[in-house]
């Protein structure tokens, strides 16, 4: 005589499989978030470092002079003196790059060199000192940077 029995898993089964599920999520999903938050950081940082280094080269092939507030004299062609448009010099960039943590390619004009605290707007991209041509980033753990 057969069982009218099927074979399937009790509720004990299935309760163990979903808190060991539980737990490997637990674990798993706080790396995810920690290695998003990375990639922008280096994504920052990476652009900091394009910025300085292509504002030190129009300094450099502009006889010191620093490009204007909104840094325009990076994304196009410039003439010995700095002016827009002429000469043989640039771009040094496409476009000023967005501060991944924003979204935001802003550039805010400081006159504090190095940037402090009260310069940070938190919604911008960068922070640009258009006297001393330095350059931070518009972000409350970063700008020290």
């Amino acid at each position: 005589m057969k069982s009218n029995l099927q074979k399937a898993f009790t509720l004990v089964e299935v309760l163990i499989v979903v808190v060991i599920m539980a737990v490997l999520a637990a674990t798993i999903i706080p790396q995810f978030a920690d290695s998003s938050k990375d990639a922008k950081e280096s994504a920052l940082l990476f652009n900091l470092h394009t910025l300085r280094s292509q504002i030190e080269m129009y300094q450099t092939q502009h006889d010191g002079l620093v490009p204007s507030a909104d840094l325009s004299e990076l994304t196009t062609n410039t003439d010995k003196d700095g002016t827009k448009d002429t000469g043989s010099y640039g771009p040094y960039i496409s476009e000023v790059p967005e501060n991944p943590f924003t979204g935001s390619a802003t550039v805010t004009t400081i006159t504090n060199d190095p940037a402090k605290d009260t310069d940070v707007t938190g919604s911008g991209g960068w922070l640009y000192n258009a006297t001393s041509g330095r350059i931070w980033i518009d972000h409350d753990d970063y700008y020290t940077d």
